[in-house]
């Protein structure tokens, strides 16, 4: 069986870095990262992907606009994506299900669960 790859794209060092760890130790599963949403395009367009997760709030550009680019692009647009983000608020998730994304896992997140959360939302089995 293939190992999946993910992608993370956060501006902050340390979350990607927890993040990568966490899913490489726990989950077993290959992951990339890109430190901003213009990195992470660029990723998304030359790595084989079997899923995005995506930061919110980013300077340049915000997870917003870098989730509906990946979603205008047909080589992108089949990856799931799910959004890490520290504000939700009630609106946004309605917002987050009109935009078509795979789910939402809340920052500060546990390490420990993480992959659990992924795996999860994502139908995929540990």
């Amino acid at each position: 069986m293939i190992t999946p790859c993910i992608l993370v794209i956060d501006d902050e060092e340390e979350i990607r870095e927890v993040v990568r760890a966490c899913l490489e130790d726990l989950g077993g599963w290959d992951v990339v990262t890109a430190a901003s949403g213009k990195e992470g395009l660029m990723r998304a367009q030359t790595d084989r992907l079997d899923a995005i997760l995506l930061d919110m709030s980013m300077p340049e550009m915000d997870g917003f606009d870098c989730f509906k680019l990946l979603q205008e692009n047909p080589l992108t647009q089949p990856i799931p994506v799910i959004l890490l983000t520290a504000k939700v608020l009630p609106n946004d998730q309605a917002r987050f299900a009109q935009m078509g994304v795979a789910g939402v896992i809340t920052k500060p997140f546990n390490p420990v669960v993480i992959c659990d959360q992924v795996a999860k939302i994502l139908n995929w089995s540990l």
